[in-house]
């Protein structure tokens, strides 16, 4: 045993402070991205959001609604693959795919999406998928991890972009169940510039709650935000809608929650314990109402805040910190 007794810090945990911009108008900001991946050497352009791979948010329907503005949604494994949109959709597999029957003709994106991405089978698994003859030339995005030295592994065994974070999402209780995890901001921090110095990439999953906090994790490094609780509770999400007492809400839940594996896998297991928890959430409308002009706006503005004419400037101006209140909230919190 032993103890690391550095600060770790989450978005809660600091601010970024404004600096001298010459940018005039928030429309100058300039939100979409070009990467070109160390293995597959594809290059991919486009705003580099990702609505995450669960039931209710990995939809062909949110895909529709992100893809107008040219950002990526990782489809949930368990809905059927569809025959266009390549540019911006990520096909979502497990360990016990058979990589042999997937169709992989409209796929350019693979991601091998686990909780628990420090298990041997895994790494060997990142492994075999860079190296079988249908997925070679494929970007490869693996995950879930939290340390850089685990980064800089996956990296180095094929993929191109790696997933982080361990148990920071809304509906998981991964930190609860296990006590095992990392604050997302630190985890972002040094994963990133493990990942930079190979020539990869990092996807920051879970814990951004507000657009702030999509801006905190550009800032902190990351290349990649996935997001899930911000886009539930939309039309586009399928979720059931029940009505109380006037109020419509959706039910979104945890992919290893006890609803996830009732669904998917007829229960949980004998061995293992629910990871996740079921929640109603307001119905919120069509995502494209509010929610996309509330994320990219909030981005733009951060952005013109520090003077990054462009998304890949953010982490270069940003300087955080540390403080113990962000919001006043006396009159409530902002709807």
């Amino acid at each position: 045993m032993r103890i690391i007794d550095d600060t770790k810090l989450d978005f809660d945990d600091v601010l970024i402070s404004p600096k001298r911009s010459q940018l005039t108008s928030r429309k100058d900001a300039e939100l979409t991205r070009k990467f070109t991946f160390k293995h597959s050497q594809h290059t991919w352009t486009g705003v580099p959001i990702v609505a995450s791979n669960m039931d209710h948010t990995g939809t062909i329907g949110m895909f529709n609604a992100m893809s107008e503005h040219k950002m990526l949604t990782a489809l949930c494994k368990f809905t059927e693959w569809p025959k266009n949109g390549w540019h911006y959709l990520i096909q979502t597999i497990g360990l016990d795919q058979n990589l042999d029957a997937l169709d992989y003709d409209d796929s350019h994106w693979i991601c091998l999406d686990v909780a628990n991405g420090y298990t041997e089978r895994f790494n060997d698994y990142v492994t075999l998928m860079r190296n079988h003859e249908a997925i070679k030339d494929k970007i490869i995005v693996a995950g879930n991890v939290c340390t850089p030295e685990a980064v800089e592994q996956i990296i180095l065994e094929g993929a191109d972009v790696v997933k982080i974070g361990i148990g920071p999402g809304s509906v998981c209780t991964t930190r609860k169940m296990t006590g095992v995890g990392y604050p997302q901001l630190s985890c972002i921090i040094e994963c990133a510039d493990a990942a930079h110095g190979l020539g990869g990439l990092v996807c920051a999953d879970g814990g951004c709650t507000v657009p702030g906090d999509i801006a905190k994790a550009f800032g902190a490094g990351a290349d990649f935000v996935m997001l899930g609780g911000m886009l539930a509770g939309h039309d586009q999400c399928e979720s059931d809608i029940i009505e109380e007492d006037g109020q419509k809400y959706a039910v979104f839940y945890g992919m290893s929650s006890d609803t996830a594996m009732e669904r998917h896998s007829g229960g949980v297991a004998v061995y293992r314990a629910s990871e996740g928890k079921t929640v109603k959430i307001k119905y919120r409308g069509d995502v494209n109402d509010r929610t996309m002009q509330d994320i990219l706006g909030g981005l733009r503005s951060a952005c013109t805040y520090v003077g990054a004419r462009q998304l890949k400037e953010l982490s270069k101006r940003t300087t955080f910190i540390m403080v113990g209140q962000q919001i006043n909230n006396v009159f409530g919190e902002a709807k």
